[in-house]
C-alpha cells in the first residue's frame, strides 16, 4: 500500500471513529434518543456532500452524513441533533420562499442547541434574540441584509440542509409522529435531570436506576406471574442506550448464556408493551431456543420462535403486543420447528422481517457454551419453568396455551433418537402378525424326545400379501454413501423384525428407475450412486402412485440429502429420511427423520 493510500485509509478510519462517538452522544441523550431510533442514518459515499458539509436531512426521516469529513465527535453530535430537531419542530413545511425558511429554521435550531449546551457549535457566533421560526421567516423576507442569520446550517456554506420530495420509507412501525417524539424527549430529559439531581442516576440518560420501566416490569413478573418469576429474578436488565446502539438493538434482545436482557429505552415502550417484550425474551431463554437451533439457519429459526412466542403471549394477555412485531395467526398451534419448516421455503421474504432487535438481526444473542456451565444452565431453566408452571396452575393465575405447556414438559425429557422414531413409524403401519403352529414345516426336535415331531410357528401367506412399503431413493452424486448405508441398514433391520417381505424401490437422480420389489436386505447392494445433476423425485412418487401392483394404502419412505425438487404426494402416507444438518426446499406434510451419521 502506497503512502497516499495509507494516509487515506487512516483518514477514513478517524472519520468513522469520530462519527460513531458523536452518534453515541446523541443516542445517550434522552431528548434525542427516541427521534434517533426512528430516523435512518446514511453514510453513502455516492451522496453528494459539500467539502465543509456534515449532514442534511430529508422529509422522510433520512439523515445523510458525510462519510469522509474528519469532524470532532462533538461537532457530529451537534449536526445529527440539528437534523433531528428539524423533524421534531415540524420544519418540513411548504413555503413560497424555501431558502429563507431553511435559514430561519437553522437559526432557531442552533439557538435551541446553544441554550441546551449540547455538542460543539458549528458556527462562529452564537444565535440570540428571535425564538420563533415564522417570525424570523417574515423578517428575512422584508430585509435585504441577511448576513447575521446565515451560516447556521449543517450542509455547508450556502447549502440547504432540509431536502423535500423524498418518498416515505418502509418503516418497521407506522411512520413516526416526529413532534410527539420530540415532546416525549423533552419530558424524558426533564425527568432524567431530576433523577441526576436526586442521585438516582449517575448521568443524564442513564436508565439503570431502580425505578426504570424495565425494572418495574421485571418486579411484576417476580411478584405476580409465577410462571416466569424465577426466570425474571435471574436476569440482569441492561437498558443503557449506548450499549444497545453498539450492539444494534432496536427494541430488545436476550443473552441466555449471560442471563442478560437488553432493553433500548429509546423504543419508548409503554408499561404493558414492556411486559410483553420482556416475557418474549424470557421465554426465548427459558425454552432454550439458542440450544435448539442445531442445524437450522440462525435468523430464520429466530423468526420462527418469535412467531410462536408472540402467538402464545397474545393468547395469554400478558401486557400489550407492540405494533409491527412478528405475528401471524396462520401459525397458531404450531411448534417453532414446524413454523421453521414452513418459512424456510420462502427465505427471501422472511429474511426481510424484523425481530425485536431489528431487520436481519436475531434477538437471541449467542454466547460461549462452556460445558459445565451450560449443563447447569439447562438444569436451571428446566426447573424454573417446571416449578413456575406448577405454581401458576395451583394459583390459577391465568390461561396457558397447550403448546407452551407441552414445550415445558418436553424440556424435562431428552429428544428421541431418529432410529427409535423411525421404528415407531414402522409400528404404525405394520402391526405384529399373528403366528400359528403348523406341521407343514417342523421345528427342531428336542434332544430328549427326538422321535416326536413338533409344529413350527408360521405366518400365513395371505397375511403377508400387501405388507409392503415404497422406497424412493436419491441416488444423485451429492448423496453421502455413509448416509445411505445407515438409512438402508435401519430399513432392513426394521423390515425384518416386522415381517415385511419386500419393498418397492425407485432410484432417482435426474430420472426415475423402477427396481421392482426387493428384499430390504438386498437394497443396499443394488444401490449405485450416480454423479448426475440435481435430484427429481416427483417422477418416482408418480410411478408408485400409478403402479397397479403397489397397494394404494402402502406408505412411502423418501431418502434424500435435501438437494431435490419439490414433491407432491396425493394423500399417501409418507416420511423423509434426511441428514441432520439438511433442510427440505418445501414444507413437508409427512414425518421427517434426521439421520445423525
Amino acid at each position: 500500500m502506497s503512502k497516499s493510500d495509507k494516509s487515506k485509509a487512516k483518514s477514513i478510519d478517524v472519520a468513522e471513529k469520530n462519527f460513531k462517538e458523536g452518534y453515541g452522544m446523541v443516542n445517550s441523550h434522552p431528548l434525542f434518543s427516541a427521534m434517533l431510533y426512528e430516523a435512518h442514518i446514511s453514510r453513502d459515499k455516492n451522496t453528494l456532500h459539500r467539502k465543509d458539509g456534515l449532514a442534511f436531512v430529508a422529509n422522510n426521516g433520512t439523515i445523510m452524513c458525510n462519510p469522509v469529513i474528519r469532524s470532532a465527535p462533538g461537532e457530529w453530535a451537534r449536526a445529527i441533533a440539528h437534523c433531528l430537531l428539524h423533524l421534531g419542530m415540524c420544519h418540513f413545511q411548504k413555503k413560497d420562499h424555501p431558502i429563507e425558511w431553511n435559514i430561519a429554521c437553522d437559526y432557531i435550531v442552533e439557538k435551541f442547541l446553544t441554550e441546551l449546551g449540547f455538542g460543539i457549535r458549528l458556527s462562529e457566533e452564537a444565535p440570540s434574540g428571535i425564538s420563533d421560526e415564522d417570525k424570523l421567516y417574515r423578517l428575512l423576507l422584508e430585509t435585504t441584509d441577511k448576513s447575521q442569520y446565515i451560516g447556521y446550517g449543517t450542509a455547508g456554506a450556502g447549502a440547504a440542509d432540509m431536502l423535500f420530495g423524498y418518498k416515505p420509507r418502509n418503516y418497521f412501525r407506522d411512520p413516526p409522529d416526529w413532534p410527539k417524539l420530540f415532546a416525549q424527549g423533552l419530558t424524558s430529559a426533564v425527568q432524567s435531570a431530576v433523577h441526576v439531581a436526586s442521585g438516582e442516576q449517575a448521568r443524564l440518560g442513564d436508565n439503570s436506576f431502580k425505578n426504570s420501566a424495565a425494572e418495574r416490569a421485571r418486579q411484576w413478573f417476580i411478584s405476580s406471574y409465577p410462571l416466569l418469576g424465577a426466570v425474571a429474578a435471574s436476569f440482569k436488565i441492561v437498558s443503557d442506550n449506548a450499549i444497545c446502539a453498539r450492539m444494534e438493538i432496536g427494541i430488545a434482545a436476550v443473552s441466555p448464556s449471560l442471563s442478560e436482557l437488553y432493553i433500548n429505552s429509546a423504543a419508548r415502550l409503554t408499561q404493558d408493551e414492556m411486559r410483553f417484550v420482556m416475557a418474549h425474551e424470557f421465554l426465548h431463554a427459558a425454552l432454550r431456543h439458542d440450544a435448539r437451533q442445531e442445524w437450522r439457519d440462525a435468523y430464520l429459526w429466530n423468526v420462527a420462535c418469535d412467531y410462536v412466542i408472540n402467538q402464545w403471549l397474545t393468547e395469554m394477555h400478558i401486557g400489550e403486543r407492540p405494533d409491527g412485531i412478528l405475528y401471524d395467526a396462520q401459525f397458531k398451534g404450531m411448534s417453532a420447528e414446524a413454523v421453521y419448516d414452513r418459512i424456510v421455503t420462502d427465505m427471501r421474504m422472511y429474511r426481510k422481517l424484523a425481530t425485536l432487535r431489528g431487520v436481519g438481526l436475531g434477538d437471541i444473542i449467542p454466547g460461549e457454551r462452556r460445558a459445565g456451565a451450560d449443563v447447569e444452565l439447562d438444569d436451571f431453566y428446566r426447573r424454573a419453568l417446571a416449578q413456575g408452571l406448577s405454581y401458576h396452575q395451583e394459583q390459577e393465575r391465568g390461561y396457558l396455551p397447550a403448546g407452551l405447556i407441552e414445550e415445558i414438559y418436553a424440556l424435562a425429557h431428552p429428544p428421541i433418537p431418529w432410529d427409535v422414531e423411525l421404528a415407531r413409524w414402522f409400528d404404525d403401519y405394520f402391526a405384529p402378525l399373528e403366528k400359528k403352529r403348523s406341521y407343514a414345516r417342523q421345528s427342531r426336535r428336542q434332544s430328549s424326545t427326538p422321535d416326536i415331531p413338533r409344529p413350527n410357528w408360521v405366518v400365513s401367506q395371505f397375511a403377508l400379501d400387501g405388507r409392503t412399503f415404497g422406497v424412493v431413493l436419491d441416488t444423485s452424486g451429492s448423496m453421502d454413501r455413509k448416509l445411505l448405508a445407515v438409512a438402508l441398514g435401519a430399513i432392513a433391520s426394521y423390515s425384518a423384525s416386522r415381517d415385511v417381505p419386500a419393498a418397492r424401490v425407485i432410484f432417482c437422480d435426474a430420472n426415475a428407475y423402477d427396481q421392482g420389489f426387493m428384499k430390504p436386505e438386498d437394497i443396499a447392494g443394488a444401490v449405485k450412486v450416480k454423479g448426475r445433476g440435481g435430484t427429481v423425485l416427483q417422477p418416482g412418487i408418480d410411478l408408485l402412485d400409478k403402479a397397479e401392483d403397489f397397494p394404494k394404502e402402502a406408505p412411502i419412505l423418501i431418502i434424500t440429502d435435501g438437494e431435490c425438487d419439490k414433491v407432491v404426494l396425493h394423500g399417501r402416507e409418507h416420511a423423509f429420511l434426511i441428514p441432520r444438518e439438511a433442510s427440505l426446499p418445501f414444507a413437508p406434510n409427512g414425518r421427517v427423520f434426521r439421520i445423525r451419521v
